[in-house]
């Protein structure tokens, strides 16, 4: 059903938009040959691969929160809300593809400046390099906190103050020797096969939590001393799988949002798609939204129905008080560390392009700049995470302004000021639509930042995972 209704979104104006592709995306005739632009190059990059790269792009380190959204949602309550912002992520996609297609550019920023000036692409570039530099950062986050345990169970051995058990030191080596130089290649489509190992990786985190849900009898029993507070639990049990309400559900819509952001990585992959149309860069997002959207609610579900209410906010800890010495655990917790390293120059990519779209808006590509521009992001993200100690405030406000402007704010009012009055008048149910979806995205803002600013004032701690 969640897949008829996500293709319902977004075929419904192929028509006019083969039409506005063929007056738009056709090759300038020069020499009989395509004019190669910077924001319009002839792709390369397969169906295949692009369906890896936008898939890794919507994985996170969210995942590993979902147990615990859903923990605060029930599963009824949950499965609603996660079809309701898989479908409205499609739609997004779909006005993004639109408006990209009604003027023949793909690129987020530039639609920002085709549609209100040079304030849009600035507001559209800052937007991404917030949102995306945030994102790497709570790879690198989970990281410095993951890998030195993992390398202190090989070694089993307690961590007395060596280097290599040093996170600080970990995200460097892991930054200058595998990030930076997957950051360094010319073209997003190339990391399709990292991509897809990394894809790969989680597949195996999803089987584990599966595996775990049948091979953990019990393990409340250890938490909870008596039984009354075990009967008591089962009964929370039951109620909860239908529809649960408490003072961290309002956390969950967010969260799903952020899980859902892959829409700076939209763009750059359209353009590097061979054969590029608006139709099937949309069954590359089609596919690749369903896919996250299986793993993620079978990750939430097994993860919820193993622990119930003593799910934390990152699922791999509560494996951890029930069985530290686990060699599967051990090994689902390499499999994360290594998927999100390499989602990391996935991500840079689109901070990349949007800085090259403020500062250097007219050059050709120039390695110089390329490697630069990675150098300086990769150091300054590392800068962050090893002289912050706790950054869930800065990921907080983060997700509760770049999210929601990149899927709901920006799609919105891009697709009303690009698309002309002549094809779509203002008062068109499409542009009715746009404008509600927008005004969704506001909604969700203040939702979200008065949630944060509560929080704040209570000095309450609701953390629930991050993208």
């Amino acid at each position: 059903m969640c897949c008829k209704v996500i293709f319902f979104y977004c075929c419904r104006f192929d028509g006019l938009d083969a039409m506005a592709e063929h007056e738009e995306f056709l090759p300038h005739k020069t020499g009989g040959k395509k004019e190669i632009h910077f924001t319009d190059f002839e792709g390369k990059t397969s169906f295949g691969m692009s369906i890896f790269n936008l898939s890794n792009a919507i994985m996170g380190s969210g995942i590993l929160g979902l147990a615990f959204a859903m923990s605060n949602t029930g599963i009824i309550l949950f499965l609603v809300l996660l079809v309701f912002i898989a479908i409205l992520s499609a739609y997004s996609i779909h006005l993004l593809l639109r408006s990209a297609g009604v003027v023949g550019i793909r690129a987020y920023e530039q639609l920002g400046n085709r549609a209100f000036g040079p304030p849009g692409k600035m507001l559209a570039a800052c937007v991404i390099t917030v949102h995306n530099i945030g994102a790497m950062s709570s790879y690198l986050f989970i990281i410095k906190s993951e890998l030195p345990l993992v390398i202190q169970a090989f070694l089993d051995k307690e961590n007395t103050g060596e280097w290599f058990l040093n996170g600080n030191y970990l995200i460097i080596i892991v930054s200058a020797f595998i990030i930076l130089p997957l950051a360094l290649m010319k073209q997003l489509g190339y990391l399709g096969y990292t991509s897809g190992f990394s894809l790969s990786c989680m597949v195996f985190f999803l089987i584990s939590v599966i595996y775990k849900k049948f091979n953990i009898s019990c393990p409340l029993e250890d938490l909870h001393h008596n039984d009354s507070s075990i009967a008591a639990h089962h009964m929370f049990t039951i109620n909860s799988q239908v529809c649960n309400v408490n003072s961290s559900t309002a956390y969950t819509v967010p969260i799903l949002a952020f899980a859902f952001v892959c829409h700076p990585e939209v763009l750059p992959i359209y353009t590097e798609l061979r054969d590029a149309t608006k139709k099937r860069m949309q069954s590359v997002a089609n596919i690749s939204i369903l896919a996250m959207f299986v793993m993620y609610l079978l990750t939430a579900l097994f993860g919820y129905l193993t622990f119930y209410g003593a799910v934390e906010s990152e699922l791999l800890h509560t494996y951890s008080r029930v069985g530290s010495g686990d060699v599967l655990i051990l090994c689902v917790r390499l499999a994360v560390l290594v998927a999100v390293t390499l989602t990391v120059p996935v991500v840079l990519f689109p901070i990349r392009r949007a800085l090259l779209q403020i500062l250097f808006p007219d050059k050709p590509f120039h390695w110089v700049r390329h490697i630069a521009i990675a150098f300086c992001l990769v150091f300054i993200v590392n800068l962050l995470v090893i002289f912050v100690p706790s950054i869930r405030d800065i990921f907080g406000i983060i997700g509760a302004t770049s999210a929601p402007s990149l899927i709901f704010i920006l799609p919105g009012i891009f697709y009303i000021r690009i698309v002309p009055e002549e094809q779509e008048p203002l008062l068109s149910r499409p542009k009715i639509q746009a404008t509600c979806f927008a005004a969704l995205g506001f909604i969700f803002m203040v939702m979200s930042l008065s949630f944060i600013i509560t929080d704040w004032v209570t000095g309450e701690s609701r953390s629930g995972g991050g993208h």
